[in-house]
């Protein structure tokens, strides 16, 4: 899948269903989001989705700060929308879960064209100028403002290379911060 479809695709849901709220348009599009509590040890499932008998389903593990439910939810619904017809995803280490899969670098893609606006980051980093900065004043991991560098490259933005270069499967190994009001600076 190419970066001029994932941003297409975002940009279209965006403008369907009225707002980039990632809790709002998985309810406007009728994803289930299911809420469980699975822990918050290195070994916890962070979140996964299941497409069955024409549902879509996005589990979500309820024991992790909202900001990083926030993360995990886009990059699910990106699984959901660029990858429905597969229908299983997980952040486990199973087999179908590996940090050279072409599906989790997508969806990372997707997570960060949903969530970061193009104008927002160029704004954090021209307010500081720091990449790691920039990232906490987006609550979002710095891998996944690494994803978004990538899309806004793509579209002709001149950005410096980000001090980071992401897995496909950070999200796995994101830290979870013990005081869920903390962020990721």
């Amino acid at each position: 899948m190419k970066y001029e479809y994932i941003s297409k695709i975002v940009d279209k849901l965006k403008r369907r269903y009225r707002t980039d709220d990632i809790w709002q348009l998985c309810e406007a599009m009728k994803v289930i989001i299911n809420p469980v509590p699975m822990g918050k040890g290195s070994t916890a499932v962070k979140g996964f989705f299941i497409r069955s008998a024409r549902m879509k389903v996005i589990t979500i593990n309820s024991d992790l700060p909202e900001i990083v439910q926030r993360c995990i939810l886009a990059h699910e619904l990106g699984h959901a929308v660029l990858h429905g017809s597969s229908g299983f995803s997980t952040f486990h280490d199973t087999a179908l879960y590996d940090e050279s899969s072409e599906t989790e670098k997508e969806a990372n893609l997707f997570a960060a064209e949903l969530l970061m606006d193009d104008e927002k980051v160029l704004g954090e980093i021209n307010n500081d100028g720091t990449f790691f900065t920039a990232a906490a004043m987006l609550n979002v991991p710095m891998e996944l403002l690494d994803f978004k560098f990538r899309m806004m490259k793509w579209k002709g933005y001149k950005l410096v290379e980000p001090p980071v270069t992401s897995r496909n499967d950070f999200l796995k190994d994101v830290p979870i911060p013990e005081n869920h009001d903390e962020d990721y600076a």
